[in-house]
């Protein structure tokens, strides 16, 4: 297999912005798997049912299924990328690339050899799950260090996009060529900006512990639960922390394309705004080697932030969406019985 040291930035840049035409999601990964040969599709493709479809991960792991990115030639990987891109929107996709790049942060600070690819920013996996299709029910996974993307559709529309994970460590990059480069920073800075505009009364109902736990809760768990919500309600802020609140949710919904972002944001508000909870451990400090946590919870949603490890400089997020992950339970039996 050929192996590559990074994805060029440039090349991901103009394949992304010389796009004039936006293609479907099952027209692109069709286009991708015409070009895999008879090996590589037996890598990158699994029945929908397949129990490798809640096999996700956000660590670095030996074996990972799917295709990898180092393995394809220079067209497979252009239409691996168009197919990112019906996914993720203009900055979504951005925030990828970014966190690939990473990688190579990594692989200095911790020294690996040049011939080590334990840290690799073309080790990142495709996974198709089904036959993908205008009219039927099939899926995709976009994974490997930081990032985790599990995408299903039914008759062309995208039905779900979660659990949608983005990783960044470090956080900020201390030094270097790449010195101040922050993947994540409107998670952290809107937060911020919101945790410091609470009264002191408010603040008693957002903090729910002193301490930041070390991960994120849901971790890669095949169903979301936090139980017993805590933290400050949508209806109990001001109209000015509203509109923060909402930014910040915005950030993490609109990682995705508008369409289907505007579909979940409209589903998190028929489910009420007022069920929605502002919550938060660990410091209200944005120090480095504070480490803090947050989330916002409702009937529909969890988004978690946890920034606690190596020194408070290594964030993870996440979204899951409570009634739809991996497509929900519906999607799957109606596969089953169709099949």
């Amino acid at each position: 297999m050929k192996k590559i040291s990074a994805i060029p930035l440039l090349v991901l840049v103009i394949i992304y912005s010389c796009s004039a035409q936006e293609t479907t999601m099952s027209a692109a990964a069709g286009n991708f798997i015409k070009l895999l040969d008879k090996k590589q599709k037996a890598k990158a493709m699994y029945s929908f049912d397949s129990s490798e479809r809640y096999n996700w991960h956000f660590v670095p792991l030996d074996d990972r299924k799917g295709i990898e990115m180092n393995s394809l030639d220079e067209k497979q990987k252009a239409a691996a990328i168009q197919l990112f891109k019906t996914g993720l929107s203009e900055e979504g996709y951005a925030k990828a690339t970014a966190i690939m790049q990473l990688e190579l942060v990594l692989k200095v600070l911790e020294k690996h050899a040049d011939s080590d690819h334990f840290r690799d920013p073309g080790k990142y996996f495709i996974t198709i799950f089904g036959l993908p299709s205008s009219t039927g029910i099939w899926g995709w996974r976009l994974e490997g260090h930081h990032i985790s993307f599990n995408f299903s559709a039914d008759s062309n529309k995208l039905v779900s996009g979660t659990p949608g994970f983005f990783g960044s460590n470090p956080a900020i990059v201390l030094s270097g060529p790449q010195k101040g480069t922050q993947v994540l920073k409107k998670e952290e800075e809107i937060a911020f900006e919101l945790l410091h505009s609470l009264t002191a009364e408010q603040l008693q109902k957002t903090s729910v512990d002193t301490v930041a736990p070390a991960e994120i809760i849901t971790f890669a768990s095949r169903k979301a639960i936090i139980e017993n919500p805590r933290g400050l309600s949508y209806t109990a802020m001001t109209e000015k922390q509203q509109q923060i609140f909402m930014q910040l949710l915005s950030v993490y919904i609109h990682r995705y394309t508008k369409l289907f972002a505007d579909d979940m944001m409209k589903e998190i508000a028929a489910a009420g705004m007022d069920q929605l909870l502002f919550a938060w451990a660990g410091s209200h400090e944005k120090i480095p080697g504070h480490p803090n946590y947050y989330r916002i919870q409702g009937p529909t949603i969890i988004i978690e932030y946890d920034n606690s490890q190596n020194n408070a400089n290594h964030v993870h997020t996440v979204v899951r969406d409570l009634k739809r992950d991996f497509g929900g339970d519906e999607l799957l039996e109606h596969y089953k019985k169709g099949h």
